[in-house]
């Protein structure tokens, strides 16, 4: 399967499906700056509008739920030392969910992974995400990439 980006897939969808795009597309936009001096978590609004922020919840790679503002506070950590780009791979909407499949490419610090995902996006009445599920396909990860995730409740 050729992968495509997802500006040359996102005039194909409308609605909820879009809305996905939209959100990989502008977390690509702040991921990439915020190498600039005076990056912040106000940064990330342009994301917040695309979610419904006081019922958001992200359950993550490593099972670990985080809210909006958690998920906030860890993507501006992460952001100015890392690089991120995906490639479009296939989307399916079914009802409020949408199955968004890419392949994900990542630089954090010496590390470098390549990962297939699917992300499940759950909408809510007004259109926005209220609930992310990652799913993953990944080689085992260093030890070290871990230690970012120090402080973050792990569900069992």
């Amino acid at each position: 399967m050729a992968h495509r980006e997802i500006g040359d897939v996102i005039d194909d969808y409308t609605g909820n499906s879009r809305a996905v795009l939209e959100y990989a597309s502008t977390t690509k936009r702040v991921v990439d700056g915020a190498k600039r001096p005076g990056f912040s978590a106000a940064d990330w609004a342009p994301l917040a509008a695309l979610v419904a922020v006081g019922e958001f919840e992200r359950v993550g790679n490593f099972k670990e739920v985080m809210t909006w503002d958690e998920y906030v506070d860890f993507l501006t950590g992460w952001a100015p030392s890392a690089e991120w780009e995906c490639s479009f791979k296939r989307l399916t909407e079914s009802g409020n969910l949408v199955f968004l499949e890419l392949e994900e490419r990542s630089t954090f610090g010496d590390y470098k992974n390549v990962v297939n995902s699917v992300s499940v996006y759950d909408f809510n009445g007004a259109g926005k995400i209220r609930h992310i599920d990652v799913y993953l396909q990944m080689a085992l990860p260093a030890i070290e990439i871990l230690q970012s995730y120090e402080g973050i409740t792990i569900t069992e």
